[in-house]
């Protein structure tokens, strides 16, 4: 999440093992890496252990805020991390879109200088019911998704690279042999068409979804044009 967004690259991802100060606030987060690191994995192993999905949200959303373990986008963590029992229970995701700036900013503070939650809570529970209604919006749009895609995922992700890194055209005798060894003879049928259908709609803009790279597919771009032979 910060990536291109350090000054300095090499701290991207990885605990922060200097200071920092949080612009708007005399509060100052530890500064001792060994710190960092053991309260970090304290936090962990309490969300781990906390059964409710709704209560291990919100505690990562205070806690690692709090304890600033990375040098930038801990807010951003945090609401990633909030997710990530959300999703494991087959719940609505949460989201801050309808939240102003300047309210999660003063909620925060109030956690930051205060050490209190209840303003952020009263955020959290408000957010969520706005994220269930607009999810539910949302996904009353939306087709289901292909089973059979979502099942090969991997396999077609591979049969789309090995067709445009071997230089090939795509066709359904090549598409074909290349699925063979990836998935079941009854899925062969299916997932040739839907690769045939990847490899026709491939372009700039989505090549690193099938982990290739830009020089890759502009290499291949005259036989995705010459088409099926």
């Amino acid at each position: 999440m910060s990536e291109n967004l350090l000054a300095d690259p090499s701290e991207s991802g990885r605990l922060r093992q200097r200071i920092v100060d949080v612009s708007g606030t005399v509060f100052h987060p530890l500064g001792i890496p060994q710190q960092i690191d053991a309260y970090f994995r304290m936090i962990l192993d309490k969300a781990a252990a906390i059964e409710d999905p709704f209560e291990q949200a919100f505690f990562i959303m205070i806690h690692v805020p709090y304890l600033q373990p990375l040098v930038d986008v801990n807010k951003r963590v945090s609401r990633l991390g909030a997710n990530i029992s959300l999703i494991k229970r087959n719940l609505c995701p949460l989201s801050f879109i309808d939240v102003s700036d300047q309210a999660y900013v003063e909620v925060t503070l109030g956690v930051y200088e205060l050490q209190q939650v209840d303003l952020l809570r009263d955020v959290f529970v408000w957010a969520y019911e706005r994220s269930c209604q607009r999810y539910m919006a949302i996904r009353g749009t939306v087709v289901e998704p292909d089973p059979v895609r979502l099942r090969y995922r991997e396999a077609l992700i591979n049969v789309v690279a090995e067709i445009v890194r071997g230089q090939q055209r795509p066709g359904e005798m090549s598409v074909r042999a290349a699925a063979a060894n990836l998935v079941p003879r009854e899925n062969l049928e299916k997932i040739t068409e839907l690769a045939l259908a990847d490899l026709r709609n491939l372009h700039e803009g989505n090549v690193s979804r099938y982990r290739l790279r830009l020089s890759e597919y502009r290499a291949w771009q005259p036989m995705q044009q010459a088409g099926t032979p």
